[in-house]
């Protein structure tokens, strides 16, 4: 069965969190080198917000990582 949008959301915003954390780089560095708001990054990865495939690319572009890598566990 396929998994509720908003719990894939949760899901890639926690992804996205554990590469940042991996990579050393706090929140506010990862906004600004991916040119998003502070806040803005902080509702992804807490799941609260769903983002343009666009912004995971830009995102994962930073971080230096395969998009998919967003994507595990899912």
């Amino acid at each position: 069965m396929p998994l509720q949008k908003q719990e894939v959301i949760r899901k890639i915003g926690h992804n996205i969190r554990t590469c940042r954390k991996e990579k050393h780089i706090s929140l506010e560095k990862l906004a600004l080198e991916a040119g998003l708001d502070y806040s803005q990054l902080c509702r992804i990865e807490r799941g609260v917000i769903n983002t343009s495939v666009h912004q995971l690319y830009v995102i994962s572009k930073t971080l230096d990582v395969p998009i998919i890598t967003f994507f595990s566990d899912i």
